[in-house]
């Protein structure tokens, strides 16, 4: 079993001079509290690369850029040193993590995607913020593309989807219900929204792999995967179901595996407040079981916010290992911070924790992890130990370059787009343009007369197959045929059309059978 992880130090004579987390209890959850600029963020990377020197993987968000320092060794200057020799510690061997950089824009590092499949109609009504009705004709949309075999890979295979349901409401009624053209059309816009938030970079495919984020480096330390979120937390909601959507690809994954001696991965989940605030009951609810069984899996979460009152009971008493750096008492909204903060913890008599909370230093945090029996410590008193990588972010150069030498350097960076429902809906509007009277002459006889018209109910097997196939290896018979005038217009129309919208997701029972 690896050793203990030292975390603080502590000065108070008569108090455990060392706090530590224990490897095989690190995937019991925690948190990290603390009033701007008490040091989170510094306690964060002590953290993860205590984690990662042990050969645990670790995904962090990096809302401020400071994390991308980790790539790099750290040096014995300034409040560095001053913290190190204060603690009376020993110089450590300054070295960098190994680090992969992850951007759901695809420009602080490697694209990250889902598909609106995956996503599901929970989460992506959550990221739409809407109403009960609307969710209910989402869940019916969806059910729909199912029931005829139409993958839903990005926003324009939901969107195409949408339009064909609302003008075909009347025929879907009797099987499936009343579908509200209101309610379609409150989705449309909240597409629309979700696109100007860039959530067109986030749908799509190759989908992210969650397994490339469990990789350890060739001396056995494990991959510190950071996602920059300084620019993706200007889109609160699209970055909470992003993370929310990792957690549950996660938990539906990994096999049961029981205690570890260590981790398989340790989640940080920063700015955490975002995926409570006006959170539906049926989320709130799944974020509760994610949590509550994830653990079994081998997968530690630790939740990164200002306010412990920010997390729900039902989560936040999961959450063994704390940090609690301080808090401001200015309000009476404070004042009960502090005080239900200090009663989260086990007492200690020598300590009044809700008076120390208020009078904690930069980099000075009440911490109590949990013992080998998995009871919470006393609460104690502590400075964070700094890590041996740098505190402060990288150059641009050297981001890139880091990014370039990645293991997974090239496999998402090309965006794929298979045939799904948005082509399948615009096949169906080229076959009609071809066969009418008024089209030219051309059209009807040239390449595009070879593609029949897709049945009203949906697409066959074979055509789910050969689609799929085709979207896969780039092969089929119409791989390399020339466009008709028509074709050329439509596509033109689609790319101006599409250009914001994600390339990428996958829906129905080919999707399924192909994820797993």
């Amino acid at each position: 079993m690896p050793n203990p992880l030292l975390i603080a130090k502590n000065e108070a004579p008569n108090q455990a001079p060392e706090l530590v987390l224990l490897p095989n209890l690190a995937n019991r959850h925690g948190c990290i509290t603390g009033a701007t600029g008490t040091g989170k963020t510094v306690t964060l990377q002590t953290m993860a690369q205590a984690l990662s020197d042990i050969g645990v993987p670790v995904f962090m968000a990096d809302v401020k850029g400071d994390l991308s320092g980790m790539a790099k060794a750290g040096t014995f200057i300034g409040k560095v040193k001053e913290r190190f020799t204060q603690l009376k510690l020993d110089e450590p061997k300054w070295e960098a993590c190994p680090v992969t950089f992850w951007d759901v824009f695809g420009e602080k590092g490697h694209p990250v995607r889902a598909t609106i499949s995956d996503l599901g109609p929970l989460l992506l009504s959550r990221m739409l913020n809407l109403n009960d009705t609307q969710q209910g004709v989402l869940q019916l949309v969806f059910k729909i593309a199912d029931d005829n075999g139409l993958l839903l890979l990005d926003i324009k295979d939901l969107r195409a989807m949408l339009q064909h349901v609302g003008e075909n409401a009347s025929e879907f009624q009797t099987e499936y219900g009343n579908i509200s053209a209101a309610s379609v059309g409150a989705i449309q816009r909240g597409l629309i929204a979700i696109d100007e938030q860039g959530g067109d970079r986030f749908f799509g495919e190759p989908m992210l792999n969650i397994e490339d984020f469990m990789q350890t480096d060739a001396r056995g330390k494990g991959i510190v995967n950071i996602l920059a979120a300084d620019r993706l937390l200007n889109s609160p909601r699209l970055y909470a179901i992003f993370l929310l959507w990792m957690l549950s690809e996660l938990f539906e994954d990994l096999p049961e595996v029981g205690d570890l001696d260590k981790p398989k991965l340790v989640f940080f989940f920063d700015e955490a407040h975002l995926l409570f605030n006006e959170a539906p009951k049926p989320l709130l609810q799944k974020i509760e079981q994610v949590v509550r069984l994830i653990r079994s899996k081998g997968v530690g979460v630790y939740f990164v916010t200002q306010n412990p009152l920010d997390i729900p009971d039902t989560v936040l008493g999961q959450l063994g290992n704390r940090v609690q750096h301080a808090l401001r008492a200015y309000t009476p909204r404070d004042q009960k911070a502090v005080q239900a903060a200090a009663e989260t913890f086990r007492p200690n008599p020598q300590l009044d924790t809700a008076q120390v909370i208020t009078e904690l230093g930069v980099g000075e945090a009440l911490i109590s992890f949990l013992d080998a029996k998995g009871s919470p410590t006393m609460v104690e008193r502590g400075f964070v130990v700094p890590p041996a990588s740098q505190i402060g972010p990288i150059s641009d150069a050297e981001r890139s370059e880091i990014i370039a030498n990645s293991v997974v350097a090239g496999v998402y960076e090309k965006v794929i787009d298979r045939a799904s429902a948005y082509e399948h809906f615009r096949g169906r509007v080229i076959a009609k343009q071809e066969t009418s009277p008024n089209a030219p002459q051309s059209s009807r006889n040239g390449d595009a007369g070879t593609a029949a018209e897709p049945s009203s109910s949906g697409i066959s097997i074979g055509d789910m197959l050969s689609n799929a196939m085709g979207g896969l290896f780039g092969s089929g018979s119409n791989a390399r045929r020339k466009d008709t005038v028509v074709e050329a217009a439509v596509k033109s129309a689609a790319r101006s059309m599409g250009s914001q919208v994600g390339r990428e997701i996958i829906r129905g029972v080919l999707g399924s059978i192909m994820k797993r």
